[in-house]
């Protein structure tokens, strides 16, 4: 299919003016307007402002925690799948255990195992406590921060086989028969043919990612969740900090949709 059909059939989904005002969208528009409302002008949100300083800090610790663990995570996917398409199979192997164990288990259990578990053995050895190391062992977020990195790349790296295995073989020929070597033909041609493959499922995964960063709230680590549930605790106000939280993830989460797409529309589709 040429690229003029994929972009006129593109333009004939996009939502038209007219589309928004059909008589179901209108009351659904009409529904949502009353809640808005009636949240704004019947519910609590005097404590805001005292709070407010908490919650940007908070944000700014889960807007850390989620980009920082899908770097270094999407880093670590990379080798991941390319070792699980390419061989040896010892290393296959070890990276399909990886992500299997991984996959196969709750986060929260991971992050417990990591901070309850490896975090309490460090005390133990002398050595550790006078390195460099323990002033940052002995807080909670680089526990957190390597439980979210490990299961993104646990799952991304699933994706990334995936994308590794679809690039068509021909391309890969074709860059060999140019004259490439191997590594400019895993850098120019194999390795951006599968992110852009891959970039609709880390998206979703990136948006998972997010939703998944409260948990370390569990290991005392000051994210915006935690920061609600102080103000819960302290203010004995139930469902206000609750949607506050909410609408908050939804934003962010519109964030990084609109985020990727816009990268989705930069990245040439031809012969994808």
């Amino acid at each position: 299919m040429s690229d003029p059909t994929v972009a006129a059939m593109a333009l004939t989904e996009l939502p038209t003016r007219q589309s928004f005002f059909k008589p179901h969208r209108v009351v659904l528009m009409a529904i949502a307007a009353v809640l808005v409302f009636c949240i704004v002008w019947f519910m609590r949100w005097d404590w805001v402002p005292k709070y407010s300083g908490r919650l940007v800090h908070g944000v700014g610790v889960t807007l850390m925690l989620l980009f920082v663990t899908s770097i270094l995570g999407f880093l670590l996917a990379v080798p991941i799948g390319l070792v699980q398409v390419t061989g040896p199979w010892p290393l296959k192997m070890l990276a399909k255990g990886f992500c299997t164990i991984v996959r196969g288990t709750p986060l929260l259990l991971q992050l417990w195992l990591l901070y309850y578990g490896l975090g309490s053995l460090f005390p133990q050895f002398p050595e550790i406590r006078n390195s460099f190391l323990w002033p940052y062992l002995r807080e909670a977020w680089p526990y957190g921060v390597a439980a979210l990195t490990i299961s993104f790349a646990a799952y991304e790296g699933e994706v990334m086989r995936g994308a590794f295995a679809g690039v068509p073989p021909g391309e890969l020929e074709a860059a060999r028969a140019y004259g490439m070597s191997p590594f400019t033909v895993f850098r120019r041609i194999w390795l951006p043919r599968a992110i852009h493959r891959a970039l609709p499922t880390l998206n979703g995964e990136t948006v998972l990612q997010l939703k998944a960063t409260p948990l370390v709230a569990t290991i005392t680590v000051i994210d915006v969740y935690a920061v609600v549930s102080k103000v819960r605790q302290e203010t004995y106000i139930t469902y206000e900090p609750l949607l506050l939280l909410a609408l908050i993830y939804l934003c962010l989460t519109a964030l990084l949709v609109v985020g990727f797409r816009y990268f989705e529309s930069r990245i040439p589709t031809r012969g994808a």
